[in-house]
């Protein structure tokens, strides 16, 4: 139970140590932060974010949320750009650099290359009087007491701060340039919100069997097709016009009511006005009107309300819409 107690007590005082200092950083949140977005959202070049140890680790991830949001930025390992890598700053790109301490000799090495080029630095640092915070152009401070480390050494406090400064910067930026969910669609079309923002219903049954019936087609017949292309209904058609729909549940209650179908038709099972969704419609707007009537599968017309093919649920399921 003591050790218990302690692993609880360790955990806590982490949290309210770094939620302590995030408190600290609201005070950071002024002109010259507005400053730095307004840097940012009006560059011709890219964002180029570098930093060295767990400051690195950080840069990374603020990359991919600075890219994912509309900003576009590549990150530099700070020991490596004295070896080659700083070709990857371009005349109009910006650099935003990491640093606890802002004192590192990589730091160091990097300020005067960079101001060679006519780049713009920001520096995000702990420490405000720092060879990093007196030398760059714009400095992000985030300050801090203590690591929640209890040898005050491991980076933990520092690097939430980072952290959490990146993330703030990302979303000011995308709020900026009025960045929308279909502008994050564009750089996730592989994720779930990505499909339901840009993919249609064209898109998903462009691979399905398109199951035909006409009314006066027996129920043997019916049975078989809905069978055969495997989306548990098939369309009811007549002169090129779309008469109804059966579907497996309607054949479960035929059989259920009917010892004998032999002389049963489409006509007398199907549904008249079955549920209809566009081709040109969204996918996420096929899954809606489906749990809106409780219903599997939507028969699918095109712009002039021919019939061209049909949706079923189990196609979004695989597709992740759901």
């Amino acid at each position: 139970m003591e050790n218990k107690n302690k692993i609880i007590d360790s955990a806590l005082r982490t949290i309210d140590i770094e939620m302590s200092a995030l408190t600290g950083l609201r005070t950071q949140i002024d002109e010259n932060f507005v400053d730095v977005v307004e840097l940012i959202a009006g560059a011709n070049g890219r964002l180029i974010v570098t930093g060295i140890g767990k400051s690195a680790n950080i840069a990374t991830k603020i990359v991919a949320t600075f890219n994912s949001t509309g900003t576009p930025a590549v990150f530099m390992h700070a020991s490596d750009a004295v070896h080659g890598d700083l070709g990857i700053i371009q005349k109009n790109d910006i650099v935003l650099m990491l640093s606890k301490s802002g004192n590192t000799p990589e730091i160091k090495v990097l300020i005067p290359l960079i101001k060679n080029f006519g780049n713009k630095i920001i520096g995000l640092t702990a420490n405000d009087t720092s060879f990093l915070a007196k030398n760059a152009d714009y400095v992000l401070y985030t300050p801090m007491e203590k690591e929640a480390c209890p040898n005050n050494l491991a980076p933990t406090t520092s690097t939430t701060l980072q952290l959490v400064m990146g993330d703030a910067l990302a979303v000011a930026l995308l709020d900026y340039k009025g960045f929308n969910d279909r502008d994050f669609a564009k750089y996730h079309p592989g994720g779930s919100l990505g499909k339901r923002l840009y993919l249609r219903v064209k898109d998903v049954i462009v691979n399905n069997e398109k199951p035909v019936s006409k009314p006066q087609d027996l129920m043997k017949d019916v049975i078989i097709e809905i069978t055969k292309k495997r989306l548990g209904a098939t369309a009811i058609i007549e002169n090129s016009e779309l008469k109804g729909i059966i579907t497996d549940g309607d054949v479960r209650r035929l059989l259920q009511k009917n010892d004998e179908i032999a002389g049963i038709t489409a006509s007398e099972v199907m549904s008249d006005n079955p549920k209809t969704i566009t081709a040109e419609a969204l996918a996420v707007d096929a899954l809606h009107k489906m749990q809106q009537h409780n219903i599997s599968q939507l028969v699918v017309v095109d712009e002039g309300g021919q019939y061209a093919g049909m949706i079923h649920l189990h196609d979004l399921l695989k597709e992740g819409i759901i």
